[in-house]
């Protein structure tokens, strides 16, 4: 098999040094003020020799948010801080892009500001509990969203992409539309019970994930512009069952717009096959938890056609040096998952490169 995993790949305007991406790994290592840390702008640095990092979910507003201690760019001093952590990538030769997320009712009132209700699509609470600064505690009954807020919250998607931008020096941005949080919430008949144009039919649950990718790349440059999906995602108490429906609506509505990739948290393998022979710019595919990362895993996932780029999560968490390792064939470091979400630079910013063990 020739391989291309290690090789470069025009990303739009912007060159990539190999064709393996950081997943977006939510780290809570950023301060009360959802303002970027120094031991983040370490831990974004140590990784730049992926092809291309996308960040943690960041929010776009404070009602975004959805777990203590995650960043956010909605404010100057976000941003401010977010761009030590983009030059210190693009000094050692990285890209990055801004992963916008907004949680929608995956949140709790002790993370609102005013200790209000978070906001979803429809007053459906989520089973389960959610992770505060005070433990984990039950979900509560979301407040459903009133369609001018809808149209709010499109404009602060396109806001914080413009400050991402502008002002905290990211080569690009991705819409988070997977994984519960709220675009998926809005795409899954199961917590989508609107009666108004962001409702209803498959189309119209598209609408908002549609409308906010639309605003960001007008303020910022649809070759600037990413969007995450994950069809048929159980995760956050998601309930689909028109999966081929949906994601036709959001492909079809997303390919005129130009974007520079899709990203593709993979579900059932026809329905990645389907987004891949209906959309004709780049595709990421993030096969989760399904292949072991491996260089011949990832070899063959771009080999297939599948994907034009490779998306990796938690082997990146604990190897700063993946692609190296990779290229050599060497073990990787195993994470250890009591550090994974907050804590101390122990089990963040001191997993051993590859140079060090030697």
């Amino acid at each position: 098999m020739t391989s291309t995993l290690f090789t470069p790949y025009s990303l739009g305007r912007i060159e990539l040094a190999n064709r393996l991406v950081m997943a977006p790994m939510t780290r809570n290592r950023a301060g009360a003020d959802g303002v970027p840390t120094d031991s983040m702008v370490t831990y974004y640095a140590q990784r730049a020799g992926a092809g291309l990092i996308v960040t943690e979910g960041t929010q776009p507003s404070a009602v975004g948010q959805g777990y203590p201690n995650t960043p956010g760019i909605h404010t100057a001093e976000q941003a401010a801080a977010w761009r030590r952590i983009t030059d210190a990538v693009h000094e050692r030769g990285g890209r990055i892009f801004l992963q916008l997320m907004h949680a929608g009712r995956i949140s709790h009132p002790s993370l609102q500001p005013g200790a209000g209700l978070p906001v979803a699509p429809s007053a459906v609470r989520p089973a389960g509990q959610v992770f505060t600064a005070e433990g984990l505690q039950d979900f509560v009954e979301p407040r459903a969203l009133e369609t001018a807020e809808v149209e709010q919250i499109v404009r602060e998607f396109a806001e914080a992409a413009r400050l991402a931008i502008e002002q905290a020096g990211f080569d690009g941005v991705e819409v988070h539309g997977a994984n519960g949080y709220l675009p998926h919430q809005f795409l899954a008949e199961g917590t989508n019970q609107r009666s108004d144009r962001y409702g209803g039919s498959a189309d119209n649950r598209a609408r908002f994930l549609l409308e906010a990718t639309a605003a960001v790349a007008e303020a910022v440059g649809a070759e600037r512009v990413g969007v995450r999906v994950s069809p048929a995602n159980t995760f956050n108490d998601i309930v689909e069952h028109e999966t081929e429906e949906v994601y036709a609506a959001v492909v079809s509505g997303l390919e005129p717009l130009g974007l520079t990739y899709l990203h593709v948290v993979e579900g059932p393998p026809s329905v990645t096959e389907k987004i891949r022979s209906n959309w004709s710019q780049t595709l990421i595919v993030n096969p989760a938890f399904s292949l072991e990362t491996t260089t011949g895993n990832l070899e063959a996932l771009l080999a297939d056609g599948r994907a034009d780029l490779a998306a990796v999560g938690r082997a990146f968490l604990a190897n700063p040096d993946l692609v190296h390792r990779l290229e050599r064939g060497a073990e990787l470091n195993v994470g250890d998952p009591s550090s994974f979400y907050g804590g101390t630079d122990a089990g963040y910013i001191d997993y051993p490169t590859l140079d060090q063990t030697a």
